[in-house]
């Protein structure tokens, strides 16, 4: 019977030192001397080969549930140090993220960043708005409202991203990850009335993947509803753009027709450039680069958006940002874009202090892609 009240008293020592442990050193120790080859329980274990045949058994059973609960001590012991110890030393570690940078030269701001940056101060200087809307559409917003019923063809363009929706089995209301950003302009035009002129630039998203398609890239839409615009304002205002974004003084351009089902009649711009082996030169020469579509939007699309097509007429345009930094600084492959190279980000990337506005300069490029 005494070596039963033993193990008790043992047990209570062990789980008591287990307890007063502060440290992963400590509760190491405490692991050593209970457990350990000449510990305490491994010291009482070897008295199971001197008892009789009746009280082995017993005794070995309780022998075994005390170390079961030293050894579940132990355990939630070492996960608890484990955290208090992994806490203090990120609190130690903790560096302020807010603080200016040091160097402007260490970090690196990337190119779909300055693009963005430029695009918005040009045509923020035209007196556009920027206007926003969910990564994650409703089939009405991103097709069905811009002229491409369940049953159109132009559907079958898109390589969509789509989501189950959890109220429904009906596929017509399953949600998609936006393919464009023309969403936002049936929103705008749905919440607000005439004259508007707004951008949309942001994440969209289609399945795709080579050196000039990403599954996720980022576009910019335009959109100018107002009485009495035709073509010709879109094309002015895209050619000021196109020469503001190169820094260009002259920039050859044309329009050839194109079909996109939201725009009526629609059109692709494209812009002189010269074309070498080894380089890209936008601006004058033999060669014609496609950077955008654009149109008049078609009256179905204002009828959605709640505007009397009878009354106002505008004009849509979409390019995409990625290409533009691709065109402008360079950049041979899309898909480097994201794969967060350091050394990528280096070459391509601009300082902190680098900001684009059209008094202090976009870029120090001068028009040539490096």
């Amino acid at each position: 019977m005494g070596k039963f009240e033993n193990i008790d008293t043992m047990l209570h020592q062990a789980l008591q030192a287990i307890e007063q442990a502060n440290d992963s050193a400590a509760i190491e120790n405490a692991r050593i001397t209970i457990l350990g080859k000449s510990g305490s329980f491994t010291q009482l274990g070897k008295i199971l080969g001197t008892l009789p045949i009746e009280q082995k058994k017993d005794f070995g059973a309780e022998l075994n549930i005390a170390k079961k609960q030293i050894e579940d001590k132990l355990g939630a012991k070492k996960e608890i140090l484990a955290e208090q110890e992994l806490n203090t030393k990120l609190a130690k570690e903790t560096l302020d993220v807010t603080l200016p940078i040091r160097d402007e030269h260490q970090g690196r701001i990337h190119p779909v960043s300055k693009i963005y940056e430029e695009v918005v101060a040009i045509f923020g200087q035209m007196g556009f708005d920027i206007a926003e809307g969910p990564d994650i559409e409703d089939q009405f917003h991103n097709f069905n409202a811009l002229n491409m019923p369940a049953n159109h063809p132009a559907r079958q363009m898109q390589d969509t991203f789509y989501i189950k929706n959890p109220d429904s089995d009906n596929f017509d209301d399953s949600y998609v990850i936006r393919t464009h950003t023309s969403g936002i302009q049936i929103r705008t035009m749905e919440k607000q009335q005439p004259p508007i002129r707004i951008i949309a630039p942001g994440r969209t998203y289609r399945s795709d993947w080579d050196a000039t398609h990403t599954p996720m890239f980022h576009q910019v839409e335009g959109l100018v509803i107002d009485k009495n615009i035709t073509m010709a304002h879109l094309k002015g205002c895209l050619y000021d753009f196109m020469k503001a974004f190169f820094e260009l003084d002259d920039l050859p351009v044309r329009y050839r027709p194109s079909y996109f089902p939201f725009t009526e009649p629609s059109a692709e711009m494209d812009i002189g450039c010269l074309k070498t082996k080894t380089e890209l030169k936008i601006g004058a020469g033999t060669d014609w680069l496609e950077v955008l579509g654009c149109g008049m939007v078609h009256p179905n699309v204002l009828r959605a958006g709640g505007i009397n097509p009878d009354e106002y007429q505008g004009f849509a345009f979409g390019l995409g940002i990625d290409r533009l930094a691709m065109l402008k600084y360079g950049i041979p492959d899309l898909r480097t874009f994201f794969e967060s190279d350091t050394r990528w980000l280096k070459h391509y990337g601009f300082t902190p202090l680098d900001f684009s506005s059209m008094t202090g300069g976009l870029s120090n490029t001068g028009g040539q892609a490096r």
